[in-house]
This record gives C-alpha cells, sequence and structure tokens, in this order.
C-alpha cells in the first residue's frame, strides 16, 4: 500500500526543540510510522498486536 494514501497521524509529542515528530497510519495488518519532516522515505511497519505491545509499555514507561 503506497504511504501517500495512508491517513497520517502526528503524535503529539515533540522533541525538546519542539520540531520532532513522528506519524503513525493503521492499516489492516499494521501500524506504519514515519519521521513527519521526512515523508519520502520508507515508513516502518510494524505488526498491530506489535504495536499494542509497544504502546503499553511506553505508557507504562
Amino acid at each position: 500500500m503506497s504511504s501517500t494514501r495512508l491517513a497520517w497521524f502526528k503524535s503529539p509529542c515533540r522533541g525538546t526543540a519542539g520540531d520532532n515528530r513522528v506519524e503513525a497510519a493503521v492499516t489492516g495488518q499494521a501500524v506504519r510510522v514515519r519521521n513527519s519532516k521526512d515523508v519520502v522515505r520508507p515508513c516502518l511497519a510494524v505488526r498491530r498486536n506489535g504495536w499494542a505491545r509497544f504502546a503499553v509499555f511506553a505508557v507504562e514507561a
């Protein structure tokens, strides 16, 4: 699936300079993640169950 056709959502968190963000898009099989400043490069695809485990870890950290 082309990453340009996905519905991308920006993260609410920013880096210390206020300019670093990631974007995520949910597909049927995966969550795709990319750098919001560099949308030309390929995105990282993580299976949905792996993303769910990561999200739980991130909230607890």
